[in-house]
């Protein structure tokens, strides 16, 4: 038996005729598979976002964690800076080499006592307003 190469290349068949109706069953089962699947990848996406912002803040949470201790420590040493400048026995050296001061002598000495200010008798500080 031998092939007509020719037909086989020549033939040419034309489908036009057959018409495709759209079936609203298939159409709307694609729909819902569509909706679903979009779904899916919300919440997905969601999800996914939602682990990258916990991570996010767990990272930014050690970073500041990390700043804190460093503002910790340098705060304990300058409290204790400052309690060394305050200690009297730093200020009287200190005011006696850099500022060239001396101790009073005896008899020029002054001793300031601080007195109570007497309080108005109620009656009085009504009156006056």
């Amino acid at each position: 038996m031998s092939i007509d190469i020719e037909y086989a290349i020549k033939k040419d068949v034309r489908n036009n005729p057959v018409v495709r109706s759209v079936d609203p069953e298939q159409r709307r089962e694609f729909a819902h598979g569509v909706f679903l699947a979009a779904a899916v990848i919300a919440m997905l996406l969601f999800w996914a976002s939602q682990q990258y912002l916990l991570i996010d803040h767990g990272y930014k949470t050690q970073v500041l964690l990390g700043e804190r201790a460093v503002q910790e420590k340098l705060n304990r040493r300058l409290r204790l800076e400052l309690d060394a400048l305050r200690a009297p026995a730093l200020v009287e050296r200190r005011a006696m080499e850099e500022l060239g001061m001396v101790y009073p002598a005896a008899d020029r000495a002054v001793v300031i006592e601080r007195v109570k200010a007497a309080t108005a008798p109620r009656a009085i500080v009504a009156s006056a307003r």
